[in-house]
């Protein structure tokens, strides 16, 4: 029988960020609720900024808001922004700020198309469907994320390398995962259209900080400034912040960490970004199985303090190289 470790205690959640009003982009221009495209009337790529995926992580929404409200235009191409699953956004309750991450499943989870073609309904994968075959235009598409646990802010590539060629190509935040996604179901990155090494269309997902912080805002609309950019479908004095001069990492998720009991427990409060600097360190107990560290300089990934069983706990990648 291994160590007992007993869970963490709980973090205070502070929401310190105002919901946006979304009620002047909710109808949207596309035909889709929520949807907005700014068309320059010249050829170029079909670029997508979604947020909201999970309606407590407003974030992002935020950022979204602030673009339309701006007026912000391409010079090439069409940019579209999207705030994705407003029903639950619509039942955030600061007093309860976890509570309404979806209603009935996780909206990124659902992005295969067994599931998509299948037979069963959720509010969330109604509204998959209902989006499928707007997502069937874009070219490039930046999914806008933050986090409940603290971590250092990263960009999720996939495993394709036209997805870590977009990611640091953005820049922002420097720190990029290459990885498989979960278990449980596939992310809107990790739909064929993005994720085939077949097709030239490409995804990532920005993981900019905790949910409810100034500073995750201010994440994200750097990386969005930052693919824009990349791309060259902004004017060199849009409203954006100015890029920073950081250097791409690039880390390979070499184990994902899945609770297998529902007394999956670290041996501290890890925070993401952290690295074990040696091989075989117990960081981990599922139940009485060990969870160690296959390899020297092992990354933290995102490590969640209370996973629930079938869950992600934590990715564990090796750094490949510096971009």
């Amino acid at each position: 029988m291994g160590p007992f470790i007993p869970h963490p205690p709980l973090p205070d959640f502070e929401v310190r960020l105002v919901p946006p009003d979304l009620s002047a982009w909710i109808a949207g221009n596309t035909g889709i609720q929520g949807i907005t495209m700014r068309d320059s009337g010249r050829r170029g790529p079909h670029v997508a900024l979604f947020s909201l995926m999970h309606g407590n992580e407003f974030a992002g929404a935020i950022v979204l808001d602030l673009l339309l409200r701006t007026g912000l235009v391409p010079t090439v191409g069409r940019l579209s922004l999207g705030f994705i699953n407003l029903s639950a956004f619509d039942r955030f309750d600061a007093r309860r700020p976890t509570a309404s991450r979806f209603i009935d499943e996780d909206l990124n989870r659902v992005w295969d198309e067994a599931i998509l073609d299948g037979p069963r309904h959720s509010i969330e994968l109604d509204r998959a469907r209902e989006i499928r075959a707007f997502i069937g235009t874009v070219d490039v598409l930046l999914d806008l994320h933050s986090m409940l646990w603290p971590s250092e802010a990263l960009i999720l590539s996939g495993t394709p390398a036209k997805g870590q060629a977009l990611a640091v190509g953005i820049g922002t935040p420097p720190l990029v995962i290459a990885d498989e996604g979960h278990v449980n179901g596939r992310r809107l990155i990790d739909y064929t259209r993005f994720c085939s090494a077949a097709t030239p269309y490409v995804a990532c997902l920005v993981e900019a900080g905790q949910h409810w912080e100034q500073s995750t805002v201010d994440t994200l609309l750097g990386s969005v400034a930052g693919l824009l950019r990349h791309l060259g479908i902004v004017a060199p004095d849009a409203p954006l912040p100015p890029p920073l001069a950081q250097q791409s990492r690039i880390a390979k998720v070499t184990t994902a960490v899945t609770a297998m009991t529902s007394n999956f427990a670290f041996v501290q409060a890890y925070r993401g970004g952290d690295i074990i600097a040696r091989r075989n360190t117990l960081i981990a107990m599922d139940g009485e199985t060990e969870i160690r560290t296959p390899h020297d300089d092992c990354l933290l990934v995102m490590p969640s303090l209370r996973p629930s069983r079938g869950h992600t706990a934590v990715r564990l990648a090796k750094f490949e190289t510096r971009a």
